[in-house]
């Protein structure tokens, strides 16, 4: 063994620390770059919208019975690998679900603010109980994913089981129809050319716990040796059997994927009673657990761009901010904010009004609320945002998220930390 003395020693380590710092020199610089770019105004529009559809609602379903899959014909290769370009782009990651249809509506929010946007996960996908993957009408939209591609955001479309009957209990419960299906989405993810999958299986029952571990470990392990992405979607909790997420083990999954999208939002839903959808303090909670368990690096929080529109009796109607909006203005209704209760910071809207059913009330997020959260992000140093869903928000939303994330320091000191020794 070759002993160095003092003086060499010390020599090393200079250098060594001179290179981290003029990395850690251009990372501050490329941040200023990303953040002046962010900043700037967006490039119009590369294309034509195609004609507005009806919006859907926050929970989404195929807008058309599901078409089998048919034998496929590989794609053009996609010559951006996952993550082979700057990613993420303002520091944290910015992923938004979209709705099936690709309209006027989420297609402006889209090119909008595609400087900044990250991942996008259209709703496109179905299964069966057997494995195999369905679609709607609207699945492999061409548009979307060359526009996605020319403006540098990660295709990542979304399997969900929001179906009348639940095929994924059945699919879960069977090893050989996991492989099958886990055959059938990278096949998919391949010759599709998307970057990667996000599951989104929900309401599951606990007792399949393991099955689901299982499922996420092996689809995670099969998609990585093609060099595509697993997001997985998550039932907010603070605890590990909490809420509706005792099915999923964020300890097991949390390493298998590449991040971990939290659903929160839906803390009051169509189905209970008046209240704010994703307060401030609960949001907090979940975070603070989440990391805990989970590499703070895959952990995303999600944020709602909609609200919920109850009755004086009975299930509540999710709307956009623009339809929200618009009562307002038509109604000239007072705008109330709430800021806190006694559980914590709230700072969400609502509003009220008459109508034949008798007095409604609407809760809907805020652009402070949003910024609190951004905050949260970055005080626990999180991945990022995951926004439900896109098209119809709040402008003042983006200027929030562009302001909150585009300079940020946590990104930069966390690749310096690569290059530094351990002493």
């Amino acid at each position: 063994m070759i002993r160095l003395s003092p003086a060499i020693r010390r020599a090393l380590l200079m250098v060594l620390y001179a290179t981290a710092l003029l990395v850690w020199v251009g990372l501050v610089a490329d941040t200023v770059g990303l953040a002046r770019q962010a900043v700037a105004p967006p490039p119009p529009p590369t294309a034509t919208p195609p004609p507005p559809t009806a919006a859907p609602s926050a929970t989404l379903a195929p807008t058309a019975a599901p078409t089998p899959l048919p034998t496929l014909v590989p794609a053009a290769t996609h010559t951006q690998a996952a993550g082979a370009s700057l990613h993420p782009k303002t520091g944290r990651y910015i992923a938004a679900w979209l709705p099936n249809s690709f309209n006027t509506e989420n297609r402006r929010s889209f090119e909008e603010n595609a400087d900044i946007l990250d991942e996008v996960s259209p709703f496109w996908y179905t299964t069966d109980s057997n494995g195999n993957l369905y679609h709607g009408r609207e699945a492999r939209d061409k548009a979307l994913l060359d526009l996605a591609r020319s403006k540098n955001v990660l295709v990542i479309p979304t399997i969900h089981n929001v179906l009348t009957t639940d095929p994924v209990p059945a699919l879960l419960a069977s090893p050989e129809r996991r492989r099958r299906h886990i055959a059938n989405i990278v096949r998919e993810v391949e010759q599709q050319g998307y970057d990667g999958i996000d599951i989104d299986y929900e309401f599951l029952s606990p007792s399949l716990r393991d099955e689901y571990s299982a499922f996420i470990t092996d689809l995670g392990k099969a998609l990585h040796e093609k060099n595509k992405l697993l997001t997985v979607a998550v039932h907010a909790k603070t605890s590990d059997y909490g809420g509706g997420g005792g099915f999923q083990d964020w300890a097991v999954i949390g390493k298998a994927v590449d991040r971990m999208r939290i659903m929160t939002y839906d803390y009051h839903w169509r189905g209970g009673g008046p209240g704010p959808v994703a307060p401030v303090y609960w949001v907090q909670a979940v975070a603070e657990y989440a990391k805990t368990v989970v590499d703070p690096a895959k952990v995303v929080i999600g944020v709602p761009f909609y609200g919920y529109n109850w009755p004086p009796n009975g299930d509540a109607v999710a709307q956009l901010w623009t339809h929200i909006n618009d009562q307002i203005q038509s109604r000239k209704l007072e705008v109330n904010f709430k800021e806190s209760d006694a559980r914590g910071p709230v700072q969400e809207n609502w509003i009220t009004y008459n109508s034949p059913q008798g007095r409604r009330t609407v809760w809907f997020a805020t652009k402070r609320g949003l910024e609190a959260k951004l905050s949260l992000v970055q005080t626990y140093d999180l991945a990022g945002i995951a926004i439900w869903r896109l098209g119809g928000e709040d402008p003042e939303s983006w200027e929030a998220i562009r302001r909150k994330l585009v300079e940020d320091p946590f990104e930069s000191q966390r690749m310096l930390n690569r290059f530094l020794p351990e002493y």
